[in-house]
């Protein structure tokens, strides 16, 4: 949640809007959830493999609603947030994953190439951010009440090979394979420049 707001903070005014796709649980979140629908975020529902054996005609629903907010995206100018490794961090999660990295998780492949294969050329850099809060964790009402006395932030702007903007990589086997190898490469420099962060 504080990462978000740092986010929005961040950015306010200095590229098109945030917004990212929320568990379709949450939109009944008081305030928020409206605040969300306001913003124009997609509110997404994710089906377990459980749920689909007992309700087939559920296959694809998710990646079609996905498709029908990415559709209204390409219409104005949109800043589009994925948290890659789609949990928060718990060094016990990152010992059962077997993350090769010393501060994250794996990232997930999945989410941002059908994004980046719906968008194509309308979106063509990635925005990393990496933000530490060097006194250790904080909560979002630790932010709204000043407890918090310092935040690094860094900002890397990664341009996205062209190979990856194109709608087959959803179904190119090869492709996807590159992919993945790309972005944990991004992850692997994302890794290294915490490890700086923390020394400095």
């Amino acid at each position: 949640w504080l990462d978000i707001v740092i986010l929005q903070r961040l950015f306010n005014r200095k590229i098109p809007v945030l917004k990212f796709f929320i568990k379709d649980q949450l939109k009944w979140v008081p305030l928020l959830g409206f605040a969300w629908w306001a913003m124009g975020c997609p509110f997404m529902k994710r089906y377990s493999k459980q749920y689909l054996k007992k309700k087939p005609h559920k296959q694809g629903k998710d990646l079609k609603a996905t498709e029908k907010s990415i559709e209204l995206f390409k219409r104005a100018p949109t800043s589009i947030i994925n948290f890659l490794e789609g949990t928060r961090f718990h060094p016990q999660k990152q010992q059962v994953q077997q993350s090769p990295y010393q501060h994250l998780l794996k990232p997930k492949a999945g989410g941002i190439s059908y994004v980046l294969a719906t968008m194509g050329t309308k979106i063509n850099n990635i925005l990393d951010v990496t933000i530490i809060y060097p006194e250790g964790r904080h909560s979002l009402w630790d932010f709204l009440c000043c407890r918090i006395h310092a935040i690094q932030i860094k900002i890397r702007q990664i341009p996205i090979p062209q190979d990856f903007l194109k709608p087959d990589i959803l179904n190119n086997e090869q492709k996807q394979v590159a992919f993945r190898a790309w972005l944990n490469q991004q992850w692997f420099e994302k890794d290294q420049l915490i490890n700086t962060m923390k020394l400095s």
